[in-house]
């Protein structure tokens, strides 16, 4: 299998850990860091931009050096730098970094103090009560230590969606170009679309004498193969996913989509189903005795068994076929509903591209309006804006406005939540924008009461408008903050304000079950993309298929509306009069061209 997207970002992930366990620039440690994000979710192939003789120097964050190493790890799977760090760093090392509360100076430490190379090393250290001697750490930090090492040690590896959907993609174009085969797909919970995936379910149909099981196992990127046979086999691939193929004739070709795309709980009582009516159901159909009355498409078995369509980011147990039988599922919203995006960052804070940049690539992507929403002033790191740096963004965004055609960029903040539930800006600033996006950057550690309450009291702000991320969860990275998820909600019906399902890859937060919640309480949810570059508003399929697994139609998310029905939203939440949003609102284009201007208002209108 050629090398994709994930696996350069995997590269570049690794060496920044190794250089930081060495205490390597930090400048250049985040060089890596954020090549290893803008690779492991941009939607083009680098692969193929190499094959086509494409400059890398001008994706974000990609200079000269950076551009020569993705080209080394296209060519031959890794870099010689990342292998001369692993040779001089134990290899069990990089692992701590992923226990909540173990950065790279502590890391050393353990290992300095306590010769603490491997996740089984630090488990027996903590029972010990060795690292709460260390200085630094104690009892508390023990103990907290202790338990993210036992949940770390016991979950099985998962990969996070965006990436296991390169591999799977790659992997489906190989066994397309395989002699004999017709179809191929990919089932399971990728299929799914659950935030992360623990294998890849891929399924052909192949005629007689195709090689597709010879040429699957027999691909350059696989580790070791578990098993082969005719119609199945199981391979691992270097980065330890495993991949199982299956082959099936066509007449079975929608049974065994519907039954390797799972989930187990959706087959068993698909099954069960089945059997009260007299049938059986299994990977190669539906059968009535010895016939097969249904199975060529995954339709014609749900329909044989009085069941509408079931979407495969639904069939998760949790009423789906209840819904089926007495037509009552929703119909799940699309990436084509979205109308806008309510979450982006520009060059003025940690983003790579400018103010017009992401404009043009948003409305590229078909979205009639972007809001931008810098970091507030706290975040240091990241250049976050106070009031005078945010001020002047809010007349450049006038300024943009003024010339741009087909999109309106709307003035916002992506404002800190401080410890006390208060926001990271005055009222003066806040006032000034459309809309305002509190998030919580900092203490996600805090007690179950104080943390809601901290929530609580920012939707009690007079100017906010949609609480960003709200578990603060990064998926394999830091957990959920501890919060009283249905609090949170029903205040937000009760302040009139909105959730986000932030669509960034790491976060997927609002999760599935937190979508559902929102819907059933009436509270509409924002699909954002988060984006920091041009190149990653295509985040947001991902917040799209997290939406569809929270039953979320185009009603239940926010930025599905018009602009001219949002505006009054918004303006709600910021304490302003529908009127006076709407009389301050900026033209679609440009004032010279008022014919131009018209006939626009009427295509993103009507659109």
């Amino acid at each position: 299998m050629p090398i994709v997207n994930a696996d350069i970002a995997a590269v570049f992930g690794e060496i920044a850990d190794l250089l930081e366990l060495q205490g390597a620039n930090p400048f250049r440690i985040r060089a890596y860091r954020n090549a290893a994000r803008t690779l492991g979710e941009m939607g083009r192939s680098v692969r193929a931009m190499l094959e086509r003789g494409e400059d890398l120097d001008a994706l974000p964050g990609i200079g000269a050096d950076l551009a020569g190493k993705i080209a080394e790890v296209v060519n031959t799977g890794s870099c010689a730098q990342l292998e001369r760090l692993r040779r001089e760093l134990p290899p069990g090392m990089t692992a701590l970094l992923a226990i909540p509360g173990l950065g790279p100076k502590r890391v050393r430490t353990l290992h300095d103090e306590l010769g603490i190379e491997t996740l089984e090393q630090l488990l027996v250290a903590a029972r010990e009560g060795r690292v709460g001697q260390v200085h630094g750490f104690g009892a508390k930090t023990q103990q907290l230590i202790l338990d993210a090492a036992q949940r770390q040690l016991a979950q099985d590896r998962r990969f996070k969606l965006a990436a296991a959907s390169q591999v799977a993609d790659a992997l489906l174009a190989e066994l397309r170009a395989v002699p004999g085969v017709k179809q191929a797909v990919a089932g399971g919970s990728l299929r799914r679309m659950r935030d992360t995936v623990g294998d890849l379910d891929l399924l052909v149909t192949a005629g007689r004498g195709s090689p597709v099981m010879q040429r699957f196992a027999a691909g350059a990127d696989v580790e070791r193969v578990l098993s082969q046979g005719a119609t199945r086999a199981s391979i691992v691939l270097r980065s330890g996913l495993q991949v199982d193929l299956r082959a099936v004739p066509p007449a079975s070709f929608g049974a065994a989509w519907l039954y390797f795309t799972g989930s187990k709980p959706h087959n068993i009582a698909l099954r069960r189903l089945a059997q009260e009516a007299g049938l059986k159901l299994n990977e190669y159909g539906l059968f009535r005795g010895d016939r097969r009355i249904a199975g060529a498409t995954e339709a014609s078995v749900y329909q044989a068994l009085g069941l509408d369509f079931i979407e495969p980011e639904l069939r998760e147990d949790r009423g789906e076929i209840d819904a089926a039988r007495v037509h009552r599922l929703p119909r799940l919203v699309q990436l084509a509903d979205l109308r806008g995006d309510l979450h982006s960052h520009s060059k003025a804070s940690d983003g790579h591209d400018t103010l017009e940049a992401m404009a043009n690539a948003a409305r590229a992507h078909g979205l009639q309006y972007l809001a931008v929403t810098e970091h507030s002033k706290r975040l240091a790191l990241v250049h976050g804006l106070d009031a005078g740096r945010l001020a002047r963004q809010i007349d450049e965004i006038d300024a943009l406005n003024a010339r741009l055609q087909g999109i309106v960029l709307l003035k916002g903040v992506e404002v800190d939540i401080l410890e006390d539930g208060s926001l990271d800006l005055p009222d003066a600033i806040l006032g000034r924008l459309d809309l305002v996006v509190g998030a919580i950057h900092h203490r996600f550690d805090l007690p179950r009461e104080q943390q809601t309450a901290r929530l609580l009291r920012a939707m009690d702000h007079p100017h906010f408008s949609i609480l960003a991320h709200p578990s603060g969860r990064l998926i394999d990275e830091r957990p959920a903050s501890d919060i009283d998820l249905q609090r949170v909600v029903r205040k937000a019906r009760e302040r009139g304000c909105f959730l986000e399902l932030n669509a960034h890859p790491a976060r997927l937060d609002l999760g599935e079950l937190a979508c559902r919640m929102a819907r059933d309480e009436g509270v509409l949810v924002s699909i954002d993309s988060d984006a920091h570059s041009t190149l990653e508003f295509d985040n947001l399929r991902w917040g799209v298929g997290q939406a569809r697994r929270g039953w979320l139609g185009p009603a239940d998310v926010l930025n599905t509306r018009k602009l001219e029905d949002l505006r009054p939203l918004l303006a709600a939440t910021m304490g302003r009069s529908a009127s006076a949003i709407t009389s301050a609102a900026p033209r679609l284009a440009a004032p010279a061209a008022a014919g131009r201007h018209q006939q626009l208002r009427k295509r993103v209108r009507s659109g």
